[in-house]
């Protein structure tokens, strides 16, 4: 069973090394839920040219001049710089770019610039690039505003990449190009306009982009590949007719229906301004949350660790600590999931617990199947010896029964029918077949009634165990009572025979206690319950004696001593193997 969690182990992990679809997809997910929620920095808003905007415009696209009425509304109002998330790759029809592109300048203003994969691109933007050389997310080509609009103003890439699940988490702040040249994007650009930057510095590491500085913020972190976590902040809003922009950086976008499209993100549909915004926001967020390189390695780790010691805990620990432990382990790995995750760093621990469960269950499936056999055999081996009600207590807790042997103070009680041999000569198979079954049982029903354990039957002869493999109080007694009643069956059997034209069967009994080896005993494939020692050999030669010694029942010395029956004294007797002579009692129901 220690081996299989070698495969467990490797078989789980696979999702976890190649990163699969579904445990991709449960990790960004759990990250969608538990990161922390931040508040709008106060430094922009966003503005939707809505429905109603339109239809009072006279339709879309607005021209190039309305546009330029726009720009001046709002920097009138307040506003300390706009970012249009349009493009305008073409001129306007009514004669307005020049106009627009003065007002461009008014203020710090960005116009934004949409992939089309035709391999063009605009001019690189001055970089800085501290480390070794790395290429980020490379654009596919890039369609670029009208001359006229981009000499005068910025111009970024808003683009917003998918997820495995088709959602939008991560931005590139900077995106590469086949020349190995760098293409900002949009919210990258809003900084660069408001604090008139010129360079962005990138920072590598072996494996790739570390952190982007724009001077004016602090350094950003990223991933290696430059791209930016977003915190989707819930950032003010307004329209035409409001325009509440006063010292804010201005997003604008348009919200009518089927003009521009809607992006799937985790907190809903999103059109590219407010996109971009979230970015712009996250990029001020000094705690904001990002998927530290080493953040694979944590989690493997996380994984083996914890995965290992759910498997120990449940093999090693009885079932309710193993449970118990098991779940501890799980909720601290949760907590700890947690506690990264709300700390800005996303990894994730849910495929650990996962697979925490998955094993958890193999561990315990195994276990209960093992306690079952063991129940099982439990019963099988004792179902025929003692009380259905000690099988229970066994079966309920089976340390009780010490496999291999142990030393215990019991007492043991030997039978044997007298004068088989010549019963045997005298009655068909059968009748000595029924009559030792008969015999037997009457036995065996007195063994269990008072506590003991029926240890063997060794041809017309049996062998029971008091005080094992259970404890038994006062086993002396139950040993002398259930002497009593076999004395009482065999009466009563006898009685049956007598109706039956049988000769009355009779038998001795010797019982002695004392220590002894008590357990599994015999080879690795075939063993039996039974036990040895000196005590077991005296009870075997009371019962041998009691022929010689004109009585039923022999009772030891030590036997004697544990019951509060006067007992009838005898005289010693000589026993084999013993130097000295055994002092005997009995106890017969003629004299009684």
């Amino acid at each position: 069973m220690k081996k299989l969690i070698v495969p467990i182990l490797l078989i789980l992990s696979l999702p976890l090394i190649f990163q699969s679809t579904p445990t991709e997809i449960i990790k960004l997910r759990t990250f969608d839920a538990l990161v922390k929620k931040y508040e709008p920095s106060g430094n922009f808003v966003i503005l939707n040219i809505t429905e109603a905007d339109i239809e009072n415009e006279g339709g879309y696209p607005l021209p190039r001049r309305r546009l330029a009425e726009i720009q001046v509304e709002l920097i009138n109002r307040g506003a300390i710089g706009v970012g249009w998330v349009m493009s305008f790759p073409q001129a306007d029809r009514m004669g307005g770019d020049k106009v627009f592109a003065t007002t461009l300048g008014y203020a710090p203003s960005v116009i934004a610039m949409f992939e089309d994969g035709k391999n063009n691109y605009p001019k690189s933007t001055g970089t800085v690039v501290k480390g070794n050389d790395v290429s980020g997310i490379v654009s596919m080509g890039v369609k670029e505003n009208l001359n006229t609009l981009s000499n005068t103003t910025l111009q970024g890439l808003a683009i917003a990449p998918t997820e495995i699940d088709q959602l939008v988490r991560r931005i590139p702040l900077l995106v590469s190009t086949p020349e190995n040249e760098w293409i900002p994007s949009f919210g990258t650009q809003i900084y660069k306009a408001l604090f008139d930057v010129r360079t962005y510095i990138i920072k590598t590491n072996d494996n790739g982009i570390e952190e982007i500085s724009i001077r004016g913020i602090p350094p950003v972190k990223t991933d290696s590949l430059g791209r930016k976590w977003i915190s989707w902040v819930d950032t003010p809003q307004t329209d035409l007719q409001e325009m509440n922009v006063e010292g804010k950086f201005v997003f604008i976008g348009v919200t009518a229906n089927g003009v521009m499209p809607q992006i799937a993100t985790p907190v809903g549909l999103l059109e590219p301004h407010k996109i971009q915004t979230a970015l712009a926001e996250s990029i001020l967020i000094q705690d904001s949350p990002y998927i530290p390189d080493w953040a694979i390695a944590l989690e493997i780790l996380i994984f083996l660790l914890t995965v290992s010691l759910i498997w120990l805990v449940l093999n090693a620990l009885g079932i309710t600590w193993g449970i118990t432990t098991a779940i501890l382990i799980m909720l601290c790995t949760a907590y700890t999931g947690y506690g990264l995750i709300h700390r800005g760093l996303l990894v994730d621990v849910t495929w650990s617990l996962i697979s925490q469960f998955i094993t958890g269950s193999i561990a315990f499936y195994i276990r209960f199947r093992e306690q079952y056999r063991l129940r099982q055999e439990i019963k099988k081996q004792f179902e025929h010896y003692i009380d259905p009600r000690q099988i229970k207590k066994l079966q309920d807790n089976p340390e009780l029964l010490k496999l291999g042997g142990e030393k215990k103070y019991a007492t043991f009680l030997f039978t044997d029918v007298r004068g088989f041999t010549a019963l045997s000569e005298k009655l068909e198979p059968e009748q000595v077949t029924y009559i030792m079954n008969k015999a037997l049982t009457a036995q065996q029903q007195a063994v269990q009634k008072h506590g003991g354990m029926v240890d063997k039957y060794i041809g017309d002869a049996m062998m029971a165990i008091f005080n094992a493999p259970l404890d038994l109080e006062n086993h002396e007694e139950k040993a002398f009572e259930c002497a009593l009643d076999i004395q009482k069956n065999m009466h009563e059997l006898n009685i049956l025979l007598a109706k039956q034209n049988i000769e009355p069967v009779t038998i001795g009994i010797g019982i002695n206690t004392g220590y002894a080896i008590i357990g599994n005993m015999g080879s690795e494939n075939r063993f039996d319950y039974t036990a040895i020692g000196d005590a077991v050999n005296v009870a075997a030669r009371l019962e041998s004696g009691t022929k010689n010694a004109g009585v039923d029942l022999l009772i030891g010395q030590s036997t004697q001593n544990g019951i509060e029956f006067n007992l009838i004294p005898l005289k010693p007797i000589k026993a084999k193997g013993k130097k000295d002579k055994l002092q005997v009692y009995t106890w017969d129901l003629n004299y009684h």
